[in-house]
């Protein structure tokens, strides 16, 4: 490991078109990577490209920086000028100051609501994407004037937006009513987004805007490599119960009404700030807190201040001149504890920060990776030394998706305690984890280890038609019994007992135990009329193994002088071909089934089966297996389809260096 200040002789300079008074621009190897890269690929001919870098990765250097190498397009030496799309502010002024500090000799405008008029002939223009949106201030920026726009957080550059004013710039990113803006003979102008987040939650496909990402550097890598602070680790576990809070079906990460129903409680602010005072309060001297929403941030401020801490607040309503105010002396240090509600997750540059406190979990990686990387970006003047994350987790694993600090490693919060651990501690524990998989034998790889139980519940396959469970097939029923017990699903089963009518077993959930009844035939009942009596209860037994057993009992009573031989699963009459009323019966319900699941299916193994199977499927139809095989079936379509939705979710927020997908919609 070695520090970036420590290696000089690895930097390469940027050379500078217009300007040898000041200083040249140092850059680090992973920067001067990334502007190799954007200029291969723009040398190739791809004119619409992105980047994902890090918070504190100096995303503004490098594309200010990447301006000054890229040339006017041959077809037109006029194009000059550069657009800086930028969605705030804070972030306008940023870009505006780096631009001024790099290249003092560029003339730079800012164009943003009343106060920023800019003239649209400057060497760079910053505008907000906001201000854009209106025609006659975006007429201000001529297309053939223009050699390149940059849009910064660019994971946003998919909204209707941002492609409604990118659509006069680029031919090939379509206006989002279909409408003509690009305007006739002029060049595409190239569009080179740069994101923290490139990978989306949320489903919007920004391949409408980006070919593809042609540089993509991990905030693990940088930390590693020493750009980024050191981290450590910290995960409280409290009762978090998320099992009720609603998700939102577009992006995959939680409502936040919802969310601020469980989280915005007196005990988990309680415990958020017992948390902080107990890891961090001494130590650390500017943090950062992430909360839910706007009652969350008063509440848990609040919460703060009964200690005696002194806490203030931000969130999207405050005015910008009181949050540039409350920002910088954040930055002072005047005050240790800054919260916030999804305001400074984007564009905040506060390199203090040696705590972030996330109080509002969420689903989504992305988000989990901006609000941590508030703290990571290194600060020489304030001798910060590491930046502690504490984040909370469920002490129970009731809600599946839920991002954290073990899960960024791969790792399950349920197995392990995060205690001040840092990068490597976490990756070391992930190698011994995949290491101990890697050693298991191959049957059990797919298999964790758990003690014996102390009690067994069977899950049986209910498809009434299945054959797995016939007198060729017995099923775990079957041994505990000679009989040809009939499992028809949801611990049921049944025992039918030729004229004699039948014995059914369910299993009561109130009173945990299993409960026999015996439904006599009515032998001298008329057409139309049921051809059973009223059943009666005979036994209750704590195993199926004792009501079985309890059963087969009673069956011999019922028939004496060993008249149950007819009962047995190897009775010869159950060899025979089955009857054709058998068939038919079979067959009818069957076709009824296919049509409900919409599937095509033969039927052939019908006109083979014996009286035997027949019975069999029969009676699992008479006690209401059919409607419960639809139902289960219906559910686990739905839970499939769920499963897929949500690896589709988080396979979009894995950035990869290549083409953009094109399905990459939720």
């Amino acid at each position: 490991m070695f520090a970036p200040h420590s290696i000089p002789t690895l930097f390469r300079r940027v050379s500078i078109r217009k300007s040898s008074t000041h200083a040249p621009v140092v850059l680090r190897p992973y920067q001067e990577r990334c502007l190799a890269a954007c200029i291969d690929a723009l040398s190739n001919g791809s004119t619409r490209i992105g980047v994902s870098l890090p918070t504190g990765s100096g995303k503004t250097t490098v594309f200010i920086s990447l301006l000054s190498r890229i040339a006017s397009p041959p077809e037109s030496e006029e194009a000059t000028r550069s657009l800086i799309v930028v969605n705030s502010i804070e972030l306008a002024r940023q870009s505006a100051d780096q631009v001024k500090r790099l290249f003092p000799n560029w003339s730079v405008e800012i164009e943003q609501g009343a106060k920023h008029q800019a003239s649209g002939t400057a060497d760079v223009t910053v505008a907000t994407y906001q201000t854009l949106s209106r025609a006659e201030r975006l007429f201000k920026i001529d297309p053939r004037k223009l050699k390149a726009i940059i849009v910064d957080e660019a994971h946003h550059a998919a909204a209707p937006s941002y492609r409604t004013l990118l659509s006069r710039f680029h031919p090939d990113i379509r206006h989002p009513e279909n409408l003509e803006s690009f305007p006739q003979g002029n060049h595409k102008v190239p569009v080179i987004g740069f994101s923290a987040t490139f990978g989306r939650h949320d489903g919007i496909a920004l391949n409408s805007v980006f070919e593809s990402i042609v540089y993509h550097q991990d905030f693990l890598e940088m930390i590693k490599e020493q750009w980024l602070c050191n981290v450590t680790f910290t995960s409280v576990k409290a009762n978090l119960n998320l099992k009720d809070v609603t998700v939102n079906s577009r992006n995959g990460d939680f409502n936040p009404t919802s969310l601020s129903q469980v989280i915005n409680t007196d005990t988990m602010n309680d415990v958020v700030v017992k948390a902080w005072i107990d890891r961090a309060g001494s130590a650390r001297k500017s943090t950062l807190v992430f909360c839910v929403d706007v009652a969350h941030v008063r509440t848990l401020t609040q919460a703060f201040r009964s200690y005696g801490i002194d806490a203030r607040f931000l969130y999207a309503e405050t005015p910008a001149v009181q949050r540039k105010i409350l920002v910088d002396a954040f930055k002072a240090g005047e005050f240790p504890v800054l919260v916030n509600c999804a305001i400074l997750t984007e564009g905040a540059d506060i390199p203090n920060i040696d705590c972030v406190l996330v109080a509002r979990p969420t689903r989504s990686r992305n988000i989990f990776a901006q609000m941590i990387g508030r703290g990571m970006r290194l600060s020489p003047q304030t001798h910060k030394q590491d930046c502690h994350i504490i984040d909370f987790v469920d002490t129970n694993s009731r809600v599946g998706g839920v991002v954290s600090v073990p899960t960024l490693f791969g790792l399950d919060p349920n197995e392990m305690t995060v205690e001040n651990m840092t990068t490597e501690d976490l990756e070391k524990r992930a190698a011994e984890i995949d290491g101990l998989r890697a050693a298991e034998p191959p049957s059990l790889s797919s298999t964790p280890s758990v003690p014996y139980p102390a009690s067994i519940t069977y899950v049986e396959h209910d498809d009434p038609f299945s054959l797995n469970e016939t007198s060729e097939k017995p099923s775990h029923i079957n041994a505990l019994s000679a009989y040809a017990w009939v499992s028809c699903g949801d611990n049921i089963y049944v025992l039918e007992l030729l004229s004699r009518g039948f014995l059914r077993i369910d299993f009561d959930e109130e009173d945990n135990r299993f409960c026999a009844r015996y439904t006599p035939a009515n032998f001298g009942a008329n057409p139309g009329r049921s051809p059973y009596l009223l059943s009666r209860q005979i036994l209750t037994a704590e195993s199926l193994s004792e009501a079985v057993r309890g059963c087969d009992t009673y069956a011999q009573r019922i028939f004496p002088n060993s008249g149950t031989s007819g009962l047995l699963r190897s009775a010869l009459w159950r060899k025979k071909p089955a009857s054709d009323a058998q068939k038919n019966m079979i067959r009818k319900r069957w076709e009824k089934t296919l049509a409900y699941l919409g599937t095509d299916k033969g039927n052939d193994f019908i006109d083979t089966m014996n009286k035997g199977d027949a019975a069999t499927i029969i009676t699992r139809l008479r006690n209401g297996s059919q409607a419960r095989y639809k139902k289960n079936v219906k559910l686990r379509q739905k839970l499939l389809a769920a499963a897929e939705k949500e690896e589709r979710r988080r396979a979009r927020e894995v950035v990869q260096v290549g083409p953009l997908a094109q399905d990459i919609f939720a």
